[in-house]
């Protein structure tokens, strides 16, 4: 028989009412992936403040398999992450991203969904709140690349030509056409076909381009480093909103709610 007492670690990504005393939790762990579990106990139960959203550690259930039901029977918090629901931007930032991998479904792949989400929350935690937002931005572009939808920074989708410069060449900037998945250069987004579509494209700076081609080639130190003029900020958080939702295959209700605090 399977051990029914089982340990993770956890983050906790919301909380709902059942019924008059218990909750339900939605949870992702490192290894148990994304889950459902009860809550039980009164507004007095030590549990009930310790299991609460974006909230991290080790986590005890109790799995009735033979129920099909998980119970939460302790929470050992190593991380509140208390300035997130001290700033509005850095709060909504998370709801973002937990909202993503709740509808993608963790991209198919819980563990690395856990360990991006999990960094993407012990960051925002500890930064100010410009810096929330573009650890947001890195944490869509790493999760469209996670999904297998983010689109190639190297080549032109319709030339096939390089689309930036060798190092210490001005960057070029390039378009980016969501329905297309890909970036074009200059002289195709004036084709026929892209033209088709100017109401659905991004441009990007060349800045912006070499930034999404340094998330996926620097460490994630190297990357903190670099900075972003506001312009190129404000294009990419335009470009990657879209492409979320693009990806979701639907309107994502915290961009709905919250665009004008990220």
């Amino acid at each position: 028989m399977a051990e029914r007492n089982k340990s993770t670690q956890a983050l906790i990504l919301n909380v709902k009412e059942q019924g008059e005393n218990n909750r339900t939790v939605q949870v992702i762990s490192d290894t148990l992936g994304l889950f459902h579990a009860t809550l039980y106990g009164g507004p007095k139960s030590r549990l009930r403040s310790l299991v609460q959203p974006f909230n991290t550690g080790t986590l005890w259930i109790y799995d009735d398999e033979g129920r099909h039901s998980r119970k939460i029977t302790d929470f050992d918090v190593t991380d509140c992450h208390d300035s997130l629901h001290e700033n509005l931007c850095k709060i909504w930032s998370a709801n973002l991203a937990a909202e993503l991998v709740l509808k993608t479904r963790c991209a198919g792949d819980e563990h690395a969904s856990y360990i991006l989400l999990k960094a993407l929350v012990d960051g925002i935690d500890r930064s100010t709140e410009d810096g929330a937002r573009l650890g947001l931005l890195r944490f869509l572009w790493r999760y469209l690349g996670l999904l297998g939808v983010q689109p190639d920074t190297e080549s032109c989708a319709g030339c096939g030509s390089r689309l930036r410069a060798e190092a210490g060449v001005q960057q070029t900037a390039a378009c980016c056409i969501p329905a297309e998945n890909g970036f074009v250069c200059p002289e195709c987004s004036g084709t026929s076909s892209a033209a088709g579509q100017q109401a659905f494209r991004f441009e990007l700076s060349g800045e912006g381009l070499h930034y999404l081609a340094a998330l996926n080639t620097q460490t994630p130190g190297a990357v903190r480093t670099l900075t972003l003029s506001a312009q190129t900020a404000w294009q990419l958080k335009q470009l990657l909103f879209t492409l979320a939702e693009q990806a979701a295959g639907c309107r994502l209700r915290t961009l709905e709610s919250g665009m004008g605090i990220l």
